[in-house]
């Protein structure tokens, strides 16, 4: 019997081709779960396990915002450290639009334009980050400098409290 070959997202393209080293993580699951409910289902700790939110400004650009799975982004901090007055969040059908990638499998590695990407400052203190993998089921660890290098990335203040 042949050696079912992984199967690599853009996302983890992205990072070979950079050779950056990640570990990858997989569950099944048929539609969208939250963060934490991924995070449960994978045993992993949820201070490490990052989402990936997309806004926009009223100007039409949009902004990718990185933040723990337990935290909420503050729009008013994100819009400052994305120097814009406001950001709203990006309405849920229109995702895979601007991103190219799907509610619940989406990742700041590998959208389909380079958009400004900030991830919350508090990851720099770990040693990875989690972060998905570029679709529902997928999942990835790194190193959070990594993970900035790849996704063009600053980090910032950017979450409630």
């Amino acid at each position: 019997m042949a050696k079912q070959k992984e199967i690599k997202t853009n996302a983890m393209r992205i990072l070979d081709r950079m050779k950056i080293p990640y570990t990858h993580y997989t569950y099944e699951c048929g539609e969208f779960i939250d963060g934490i409910q991924v995070a449960d289902m994978l045993d992993l700790p949820h201070e490490k396990v990052y989402k990936t939110l997309v806004t926009q400004s009223p100007s039409k650009e949009y902004f990718v915002f990185v933040i723990p799975i337990e935290a909420e982004l503050d729009l008013k901090k994100a819009a400052r450290a994305a120097g814009q007055k406001s950001v709203a969040m990006l309405h849920v059908k229109d995702i895979n639009t601007v991103t190219g990638y799907i509610r619940g499998g989406c990742t700041a590695v590998g959208m389909k334009k380079q958009y400004k990407t900030l991830i919350e400052k508090s990851a720099q203190s770990l040693p990875s980050v989690i972060v998905s993998g570029g679709r529902i089921g997928s999942q990835i660890e790194l190193d959070p400098a990594d993970l900035a290098k790849a996704a063009a990335a600053e980090f910032a203040d950017i979450i409630v409290g």
